[in-house]
């Protein structure tokens, strides 16, 4: 498995390069599969299947966002998984595949959740619903005009476009958690 263990923990880690380099539509279990050196079937003992690895993947690029031990202030927490999703091609895609089905930790709702408790919101589940829909529409928006821009679609400098948006974002986060800093 070139330089990858053989365990879940590999497999991911081997998911994300392929994601990076190839993009979410190019990320196979044959291409993966052929990345680690093994027959497909090898990944099969790991993952029941695309989606189940991908809601692994999902989790791994949420947990970019730094360590849940203790809530932080809810746009801090925002800004901090707004980042971990735009430091993989395609990471808000793959969370909000992920999200929508129902699948995968739910670790990017929960430490919203968790900011919102903290800062005494009278209903942090819907409150955190409300800004991850947003944080995962937004973020996935910039990752396509990233794309977009990277073939000349779109009039902009892909490396750009994340804090041109930066704005919007902060904007966002004021009409969701008016009063909450």
């Amino acid at each position: 498995m070139r330089g990858y263990g053989h365990d879940l923990e590999g497999i991911v880690d081997a998911a994300l390069t392929l994601l990076d380099e190839y993009g979410l539509p190019d990320l196979s279990m044959r291409k993966l599969a052929t990345h680690l050196g093994v027959q497909p079937s090898a990944l099969y003992w790991h993952v029941a299947n695309k989606q189940t690895l991908l809601a692994a993947v999902a989790d791994r690029i949420v947990a970019g966002s730094g360590p849940a031990a203790a809530p932080a202030p809810v746009t801090e927490t925002a800004w901090a998984l707004r980042a971990a999703l735009l430091r993989h091609r395609d990471g808000a895609e793959v969370v909000v595949s992920t999200a929508a089905l129902s699948l995968g930790s739910g670790v990017l709702e929960g430490r919203l959740r968790a900011a919102y408790e903290a800062a005494g919101s009278p209903d942090p589940a819907r409150d955190a619903t409300v800004l991850a829909q947003f944080l995962l529409g937004h973020t996935y928006l910039v990752q396509q005009r990233m794309q977009a821009a990277s073939i000349g679609a779109y009039d902009a400098d892909p490396a750009q476009v994340a804090e041109s948006t930066r704005a919007d974002f902060a904007a966002g986060l004021r009409a969701l958690a008016p009063g909450v800093r």
